[in-house]
């Protein structure tokens, strides 16, 4: 997953999750002179609530002696997500978590990639990915799975450390180690699929445990190389993000809400 050599770009939201990771890395870095870590954060613009994640991550990665970058959606899209959920609605569209995960998704690789990281390590746990992966199936996007290993370029390698760890795990992590992070829920999060996923998979682990485990092994099974056959690389005609599309998936619900530009690569802050 890791080599002794990496500069590893962490996904810090300032949630118990990405903390936790944060501050476990940054432990064992020290076994590794020639590793580096980089936090970054992603701003998405959500007022009243994105501000106080970024304080937190900001000091966790302060305390830890690690350097922190942030990345705003207004810098990188023209448009905070406050923005975006707006003319969201004014299309009748309440969903605002699905076009988020989207443009998260850019942000976080143009962040590690801006940063010169050979890997972003994201703090994704069982509970997400399982989560995830059924909300793929029944939106009917598993086409778009994609092994770790396969290398694409433009597109920084991501791991997920926390990927066979159950939320109650790194939530434990946090409070046994008495760290700071931000407990309350997006405001938009009520607004997600992901609400009642969430319920049904934590009411199939309770009366099957071990379910998460094995919906987690089956997806990899169906993503892998011999199943999935890799789609030819190009370039987003309007950002130049690397895409099997003619545009990426970022710029495609930007258009759809009327909200696209032009793109380039920031400088983080």
């Amino acid at each position: 997953m890791l080599r002794p050599t990496e500069r590893l770009a962490v996904g810090v939201s300032g949630g118990k999750d990405s903390v936790s990771l944060l501050h476990i890395l940054s432990h064992l870095e020290k076994r590794f002179p020639s590793a580096q870590l980089v936090a970054v954060t992603i701003d998405e613009g959500i007022q009243g609530y994105r501000n106080e994640a970024i304080d937190l991550a900001a000091s966790c990665a302060k305390k830890l002696g690690i350097e922190h970058h942030v990345l705003s959606f207004s810098s990188l899209y023209g448009h905070t997500l406050d923005d975006i959920a707006r003319r969201a609605r004014e299309l009748g569209q309440d969903s605002i978590c699905a076009y988020c995960g989207i443009l998260r998704r850019k942000a976080l690789n143009v962040a590690a990639r801006n940063v010169a990281a050979t890997k972003l390590a994201t703090a994704h746990n069982l509970d997400d990915e399982t989560q995830s992966l059924l909300m793929s199936l029944l939106r009917g996007t598993i086409n778009e799975l994609q092994h770790s290993e396969r290398t694409v370029p433009g597109i920084v390698p991501r791991v997920k450390p926390f990927m066979t760890s159950p939320e109650k795990e790194t939530a434990l992590y946090a409070y046994l180690k008495r760290l700071r992070f931000q407990s309350v829920p997006c405001p938009y999060a009520n607004t997600s699929m992901r609400n009642e996923v969430r319920n049904f998979l934590d009411t199939l682990e309770e009366e099957h445990p071990g379910m998460k485990f094995n919906v987690l092994r089956t997806f990899e099974k169906l993503s892998s190389p011999t199943v999935q056959e890799d789609r030819a690389v190009g370039r987003c005609q309007n950002c130049g993000e690397s895409t099997v599309r003619q545009f990426c998936r970022a710029c495609e619900v930007l258009e759809t809400l009327g909200l696209a530009k032009n793109t380039e690569d920031r400088e983080l802050s």
